[in-house]
């Protein structure tokens, strides 16, 4: 296998080098590594945008998450259970056959079979009982069990494979190389998981011929290292540029920074699930019955003792918003005029004293080290804060693969959180993050505190039943004030990303984090 697949890359790589001179190029440092090329593996947003380099979208997400035109050229409801779409027209795969609508329905009939997979994206589409239906070539119908809402949104999260070289094949044929058959920009010439990405530009690609005839994306998790090589030359632009050098990189004249909100919300999840959680204990040790977690104005008196403009302008320098809900301004469904939790530490020491809990208890914050920016330091820093409320804190900082695994068997009681919405509204953050855990309408995803709310979730579903925008908004408005005064969470700050780049190159920064080549061009 190795040796075809060094021929192929020998001969994708000379196709794009004319006249003697080699072609435009473009390389590219990212932080968090690849672990797939098969589309449907994951729904990691480094993977994710991975393969929107190969594959469309039936729709797409523009750079502030407003959904545009892909594969599927327009949508609409027909009536409550049906949204119709109609297919492009013209479009071929990169071994030149046409794509039809056989490919999208063979494409939803991978849900579930992806090898080894346990958050394929095409979930989002196939929760709640959706099917596609054939109408033509270029039509298709998707059928819904009542009115849902979120059907375009959800179609926009997966990507189109095409059944010819889909069907019958492996995890193995993606990592080859041998099913990366897609109608995207680019094809793909070599991956080695965790390392780099090589690929070069489709020239029949639909949507116009790319800038770039040759990309490279190269996993460099070190902080240092990723600002070294822009630094020394060997990458052209970097991901996730570090706090400590965005003001070095300012003022440097051979660098420009992009910037760009995040629809990411960096937040606490406390377990509120059992009545005995294993992180929290009395003063002398033994395990605290019942959980203070539980207690409303434990929960507020926490959040009242976190100072969030020092997190912002100490441990994040600046390139953060502060938060106090899940998604900033210019999303759907976000209360505009929410106010923002005061820091007041006398009064949250009043506030703990009222609920019994003046002597405090011992608390373990936990947190990630290498997936969020600045994760553990920002870990490290509300555990001080919350020293001064006067709870008995440690902290418990892991890598992301033991962290999340932890996390999933609600191993934790006070534990660090990143969510970025993938709708472009507040309805996915919602059913996700504060929505009562339910395996069967698939709610609660990301909820591991367990937080669950009759008089949040009864409105959510209606909402999710309202085609109404107007009428939808105003219910995800009323339920986010529930949420976030009954302390749901403990919302902190929206991250700021921030791309570098030599002079000369322009990235428009997107609000998903995503890095995609063919948005990076020449000035």
């Amino acid at each position: 296998m190795k040796k075809v697949l060094t021929t192929v890359a020998g001969a994708l790589t000379a196709a794009v080098f004319v006249g003697g001179a080699w072609a435009e190029t473009l390389t590219i440092g990212t932080r968090v590594p690849t672990h797939a090329v098969d589309p449907h593996f994951s729904n990691s947003p480094p993977d994710l945008l991975i393969g929107m380099h190969f594959f469309d979208h039936l729709i797409f997400f523009d750079e502030r998450q407003q959904l545009k035109p892909g594969l599927a050229t327009s949508w609409k409801p027909i009536d409550d259970t049906t949204w119709e779409l109609k297919l492009r027209k013209g479009v071929k795969f990169h071994d030149g056959s046409p794509f039809t609508a056989d490919d999208a329905l063979f494409t939803v009939s991978r849900a579930g079979k992806v090898e080894g997979s346990s958050s394929s994206p095409l979930r989002f589409f196939t929760a709640g009982g959706k099917k596609m239906v054939k109408v033509d070539d270029y039509t298709i119908h998707v059928k819904t069990n009542g009115t849902y809402v979120l059907t375009p949104q959800d179609l926009a999260v997966f990507a189109i494979v095409s059944k010819k070289h889909g069907e019958g094949a492996s995890l193995g044929d993606y990592s080859s190389g041998k099913a990366v058959v897609g109608t995207g920009p680019y094809k793909l010439v070599d991956w080695a998981s965790r390392d780099h990405v090589n690929m070069v530009a489709n020239p029949n690609y639909w949507g116009g011929k790319m800038q770039w005839d040759k990309v490279t994306f190269k996993a460099m998790t070190s902080d240092p290292s990723r600002v070294a090589a822009l630094l020394n030359g060997d990458v052209d632009l970097i991901d996730f540029v570090p706090t400590a050098d965005i003001g070095a990189l300012r003022k440097n004249s051979k660098f420009t920074l992009h910037e760009s909100p995040s629809n990411r919300v960096i937040f606490f999840e406390l377990d509120q699930g059992r009545d005995q959680s294993t992180m929290v204990k009395t003063n002398d040790g033994k395990p605290y019955w019942p959980n203070p977690l539980r207690d409303w104005r434990v929960r507020k008196a926490i959040s009242m003792a976190i100072n969030r403009d020092a997190i912002v302008g100490r441990v994040m320098e600046g390139l953060a918003i502060k938060a106090n809900q899940l998604l900033p301004d210019g999303f759907f469904g976000i209360i505009p005029d929410l106010p923002h939790e005061k820091f007041d530490l006398e009064g949250a020491k009043k506030l703990m004293k009222t609920a019994g809990y003046g002597d405090g208890f011992q608390l373990t914050l936990t947190g990630p080290n290498d997936r969020y920016v600045n994760d553990a330091k920002i870990v490290e820093a509300v555990a001080q804060m919350l020293t001064r409320l006067g709870l008995k804190t440690s902290v418990r900082t892991f890598p992301r693969s033991v962290y999340f695994s932890r996390a999933r068997k609600l191993e934790y009681s006070f534990s660090l959180k990143g969510y970025g919405s993938d709708s472009g509204e507040v309805g996915t953050s919602l059913i996700n993050v504060i929505g009562c855990w339910n395996a069967e309408k698939r709610f609660g995803r990301s909820n591991a505190g367990r937080y669950c709310n009759p008089r949040f979730d009864i409105p959510l579903d209606t909402a999710l039943q309202t085609l109404d925008d107007k009428k939808r908004e105003k219910i995800f408005q009323d339920i986010t004030r529930i949420a976030m005064e009954d302390v749901a969470i403990i919302p902190l700050h929206y991250q700021k990303n921030v791309w570098a780049s030599k002079k000369g190159l322009h990235y428009v920064g997107r609000t998903d984090e995503f890095t995609l080549s063919r948005f990076v061009t020449k000035k």
